[in-house]
């Protein structure tokens, strides 16, 4: 017997969204002066104010505020009437020092770095999105779809100039007993707009409706194969909106915090996720690294293969290096005559999972992370762009440097887990 699951996705407007962006963007801004900076931020906001709390340590200075102004700027809280602006909200920080407790576990000889925290991190993928690249569930994959392109309608003004920043999204699939897509069951889009003049908010809402029927499901399913677009048949319910109105939004109708949406980030509740928060936190926290090496091994193991379905879990203990346990589940769909423990041995054997190995390997001492705190750190595009780092801290601009962003994204260890599997 089929089955239904859903997932969701929120625009980078949310409040919740909104903190992740201003964590991660002061994140940025301290690794481009510093690149040895520890840092844990974490943004609370809410109507007209923007707190900054948490523990750093570096070589660098940074102007916190400003930092949290320019993102909010960039997201588009940029009218008086959103009660959260960019220009006039409050911003305070109570940010303070790293404890030296902590320091000196992360703080050692090279290759010897050792973890931030205790926990456990999780990667998944799936072949069902194999033909899109993104090696992950599709109720999540069309979830940020729809909040990216509403994102990119708001920002061209040539239709639906109602929108507002804040947003979410939901997508459940009908799935049939062998765990394969068979079509898109419903639809949820709640979208904050402007109130619609000359109009009825029966008559508005009607008018957001069509458009988000007509204008945005379209060009969502124009980033699709003909396979996974064909799963929009004419049965899907659609609901815009379900409350009505939605005018008051954003900070001021919701408080927003870091960490909040840890299930939009990954894995939109599909296989597991090991309860620490991304954003706002620098790479010797494993918390964040480790996740995005987990996320790595699957995809590879999944692009190779070895099975249509991955879930790999990484443990550690604070301070020390070596991963205290390797898990794989391939969910009764490995592609090899070996069990999941046997498999997990062999991905321990191939791949370096000590913190500061993973940081070499992604690249995670660069300021690339205020890209990933908004639609979802998994199944994104591997990219490189440049950066700017600087000398010092001071405004002297240092170098323009090309880096990777979403390397976990990159399937470059398919032929290497081929052969070590024997396929």
């Amino acid at each position: 017997m089929g089955y239904f699951f859903t997932s969701e996705s929120v625009s980078e407007g949310h409040p919740d969204k909104i903190a992740d962006q201003i964590s991660d963007a002061i994140l940025d801004e301290l690794l481009k002066r510093d690149p040895e900076s520890k840092v844990a931020v974490e943004t609370l906001v809410t109507t007209g104010l923007v707190v900054l709390s948490g523990e750093v340590r570096t070589e660098a200075y940074v102007d916190v505020q400003e930092v949290a102004r320019r993102v909010i700027r960039r997201i588009g809280y940029t009218d008086p009437r959103y009660m959260f602006e960019a220009n006039s909200c409050g911003t305070i920080s109570s940010i303070h020092e790293q404890s030296p407790d902590i320091f000196q576990g992360v703080q050692r000889d090279e290759g010897e770095q050792g973890a931030g925290d205790q926990g456990m991190m999780f990667g998944y993928a799936t072949s069902e999105t194999s033909e899109t690249g993104d090696y992950m569930p599709l109720p999540v994959v069309l979830a940020h779809m729809f909040m990216q392109e509403l994102a990119k309608l708001r920002r061209e003004e040539k239709e639906m100039l109602y929108l507002r920043p804040d947003a979410k999204s939901q997508v459940t699939i009908e799935y049939d007993d062998t765990d394969q897509p068979r079509r898109v069951d419903t639809i949820v889009i709640s979208t904050q707009h402007d109130e619609i003049e000359e109009k009825s908010d029966e008559e508005a809402l009607k008018q957001i409706k069509y458009d988000v029927q007509n204008i945005l499901i379209p060009r969502v399913k124009k980033r699709l194969p003909d396979t996974l677009s064909g799963l929009f048949r004419d049965d899907y319910t659609l609901h815009v909106n379900p409350t009505g109105k939605f005018v008051i939004g954003g900070p001021h109708g919701d408080t927003g915090v870091t960490g909040r949406k840890i299930i939009v980030d990954t894995y939109g509740g599909k296989g597991a996720h090991g309860g620490g928060a991304f954003s706002g936190k620098d790479s010797s926290k494993v918390d964040r690294s480790a996740a995005y090496a987990s996320r790595h091994i699957a995809k590879n193991m999944v692009a190779a293969g070895i099975a249509d379905e991955v879930l790999v879990q990484v443990a550690y203990a604070i301070g020390i290096a070596e991963p205290v346990g390797v898990y794989v589940h391939t969910y009764g769909k490995a592609n090899v005559k070996l069990d999941d423990g046997a498999i997990a041995q062999k991905i321990k054997e191939l791949f370096d999972l000590r913190p500061r190995a993973i940081v070499e390997r992604f690249g995670l001492k660069y300021p690339i992370f205020e890209r990933t705190a908004a639609h979802g750190h998994m199944g994104r595009d591997h990219e490189t762009d440049e950066v700017t780092l600087y000398d010092g801290n001071g405004d002297t601009v240092g170098k323009n440097k090309t880096v990777d962003f979403f390397a976990w994204e990159k399937l470059d260890y398919v032929e290497e887990l081929k052969k070590a599997f024997g396929l």
